[in-house]
């Protein structure tokens, strides 16, 4: 039952590996560099490692069916000599690895201790245990000369490296995207598709308050050059996805409107703006004047 269990382990460890090793492959620049991603090399020795145990384990059952099978066949010596042979040969590279005394031989290493029946052996340290420790000290060195000796980044560099260049990209898509709007990146539209729909979003949503010609009710009036928060494009978005002024002005439209739809209303107010309502409402705010570059 427990070569069982160990096979089922093993069989899902390795069909687990593909996915394992396509997600280091996506999220390291250079997965296979040993030096600045040693953990792709680790993730690949344990592999191996649980993939021979897994022939290995097969090969057993294998052999003990065939054992069998011989016994019915009257090939018993043979075949129980080979097997013998084989398992003698995995234990020796079992017992080269780990260096440990048969229980039949424990006698020889009992410790002059008893501790209420508790007797200590005096087992030489693993082969297997020493090998690692040797490999700290490669990995000491290599860690040493790496970030010491040749000046390589920390994590706090890597960190800042890794932050600046996703601003970068970020900036770069946001240029292109043409979803993404924002204070930074919303221009005026003039397209009449566009201001067709700023209109449609305006009266659905701002005519209540600022008439639908703009003249201004409980709200503002639109059409002349004075402003609360300021003209131009970039502020009336910014007024309009996060509201006026604090306590007595309009709520933030951006957890209702896309961004742009926000930038295609804004577009069709400025539109408005010369034209006469029906009944003005008397400016309020600051005569604003788009500065020229």
């Amino acid at each position: 039952m427990k070569k069982y269990g160990i096979i089922i382990v093993a069989v899902l460890f390795v069909f687990s590996m593909p996915f394992v090793f396509t997600n280091i492959s996506e999220n390291y620049k250079e997965p296979f560099n040993i030096i600045e991603n040693p953990l792709p090399w680790i993730v690949l020795l344990v592999f191996i490692g649980i993939l021979a145990l897994l022939v290995w384990l097969v090969i057993e059952a294998l052999m003990k069916i065939q054992q069998l099978e011989d016994e019915k066949n009257g090939l018993v010596a043979t075949n129980i000599q080979n097997h013998t042979t084989f398992k003698t040969w995995i234990q020796g590279i079992l017992h080269a690895w780990t260096k440990a005394k048969p229980i039949a031989q424990e006698g020889e290493i009992i410790l002059d201790h008893n501790y209420d029946g508790i007797k200590e052996l005096d087992n030489s340290l693993p082969p297997w245990w020493i090998y690692m420790f040797y490999a700290t000290i490669v990995f000491a060195v290599v860690y040493l000369v790496r970030f010491e000796v040749l000046d390589g980044d920390n994590q706090i560099t890597e960190y800042n490296k890794a932050v600046t260049a996703a601003k970068s990209s970020l900036k770069e898509y946001k240029a292109t995207a043409t979803d993404i709007i924002d204070i930074s990146t919303v221009t005026l539209l003039t397209d009449q598709k566009d201001l067709n729909r700023g209109k449609a979003v305006y009266n659905l949503n701002c005519a209540a308050c600022h008439m639908a010609d703009g003249g201004g009710g409980i709200g503002p009036n639109l059409v002349d050059e004075y402003w609360v928060l300021g003209g131009g494009i970039k502020n009336v978005f910014a007024t309009i996805s996060n509201g006026g002024r604090d306590g007595k002005g309009m709520i933030a439209w951006k957890k209702t409107l896309k961004p742009k739809d926000i930038a295609k209303v804004s577009s069709y107010i400025l539109s408005l703006q010369g034209k006469t309502p029906a009944n003005p409402k008397k400016a309020e705010g600051e005569l604003w004047k788009e500065e020229s570059n």
